[in-house]
This record gives structure tokens, sequence and C-alpha cells, in this order.
């Protein structure tokens, strides 16, 4: 245990120097700010990355590029456009939420992703999640199990061009077999206890994170390793109760 404990605080360490370094770039390389050029997002995002992703740790250059391209405000209602780029959650419709910018750099950070992997998302929500993932990784299939939020993400993501994503409504709890297996598998709802089916569709050495708990939960990344689901607990978080099958093993 003190062995593991070393290794994760210089891996913290290791992740603070780096972002510092990513933080001087940007403030050598960066444009002016508030140039003709440049429209509010393209600033709000950049702001985004700047004080909210890279500042906290963040140093995936792949994700970070993904979230400096892509338009988070046309994920969010129009009337909560203006706040898009802050550094909060934000409702979605039926009783559902965008995570917070820096909550979705870091589960996706964490995963690990190369641009060969296949990925799995429970709960598309918005559309949002997927979008990042599609920019760095091969193949993104995402569930959800509300059938208007599940339309319209689908949409969404095919007007804005993210061909390598998939949608479908239904229970995440079940996963996609038809798919699997995966190399990656992302939970943005929050349930007790990881679902079986999710487990037996991640690949060897697959990587799984998810949002554990009730009241309290903990995001937490599992590596799949001889068939069994090492555990490693990040920080706490709060996400939206996952739905549907999983409420009967609860």
């Amino acid at each position: 245990m003190e062995i593991r404990g070393f290794v994760k605080k210089m891996k913290y360490m290791q992740r603070i120097l780096v972002s510092f370094c990513i933080l001087l770039l940007i403030g050598t390389c960066a444009r002016p700010r508030n140039t003709e050029s440049d429209t509010w997002d393209v600033r709000a995002r950049s702001s985004m990355v700047r004080n909210q992703i890279v500042a906290r740790g963040i140093t995936d250059t792949l994700v970070i590029k993904a979230m400096t391209e892509i338009p988070r405000h046309e994920f969010v209602p129009r009337e909560y456009q203006h706040m898009a780029y802050g550094d909060f959650p934000l409702p979605i419709g039926e009783g559902q939420t965008i995570s917070q910018p820096y909550i979705v750099a870091l589960m996706t950070e964490e995963i690990e992703l190369v641009s060969s992997d296949r990925v799995l998302e429970i709960g598309t929500g918005s559309g949002y999640q997927a979008a990042v993932l599609a920019i760095i990784c091969e193949e993104v299939y995402s569930i959800e199990i509300v059938p208007s939020l599940a339309e319209n993400a689908g949409t969404l993501l095919k007007e804005l061009g993210y061909n390598n994503v998939h949608v479908k409504c239904g229970d995440g709890f079940l996963g996609w077999p038809e798919a699997a297996p995966f190399d990656a598998i992302i939970i943005t709802c929050a349930p007790k206890t990881v679902p079986e089916p999710l487990i037996e569709q991640l690949t060897e050495g697959g990587r799984l994170i998810v949002p554990l708990g009730d009241d309290f939960q903990m995001l937490t990344l599992f590596i799949k390793t001889e068939g069994e689901l090492q555990r490693d607990e990040l920080i706490p978080v709060r996400f939206v109760p996952m739905k549907g099958k999983i409420e009967e093993y609860e």
C-alpha cells in the first residue's frame, strides 16, 4: 500500500509539473484576446480549458484539444447557452444534466484512450461527452435511457459531424452486446454497483470509469485484469442516479 501511495503521489506531482508547462505554453503562444476574428464561444472555450481544465492538472493533449474545439454551448438548451463554459453542470431537461467541464476532462483522461479504441458510454445526455470521445478515438457507442434525450443527442451529433458516434435509446445496464467488446466504458450516471453485463463487455486490460454510490458518490476507475476489476478511487462527485434495471439490484 505504501508503494502504491508513493506512485500515486509521484503521478500527481508529474501532472502538476506538466500542467504548469502547458500553461506557460498557452500563455506564450496564445493570440491576443478579444481579436475581431474570435467569437465569444472561441474565447470562452479557451478560457475554460486554461482555467478549469489545465490549471487543475489535466495533461492529456488529446483531451485538451477536443475540449478546445467542441462548441459546448451547442449541447445545452438555448436559455443556458450563455453559461455553457462555466465551471458547473447545467440542466438539459428530463431531470438530467451536462457535467462540469473539469469532470468530463478528468473522466476522459483517466481511461487513457488511444485512437484505435472503441468506447461505450452509458448516459448520452446531451451528447457532449460522446463528442469529446469521438474526437479522440475510433468508434463511440452511447446509450441513453430517456427517449427524447437519445433522439436529440443523436441528431445533434450527426449535424455537427461526429459520424463515428452511434446513439441508441435503451437501458445502459445491458450495455451494447452486439458491438462489444469495448476497450473502455464510461458511465455518466451513478449506480451503486457496476452492472455485470458491462464487465463482460469490457476487454481484458480495458478501463471502466463510473461514479459509484447513492447520496455519496466516488468517481472510481476500474481496470479489468484476468477477468476481475481492479479498483482505484479518485474523487468525490455528484451525478444523477442510474435508472432502469440497475434499480432492481439496489
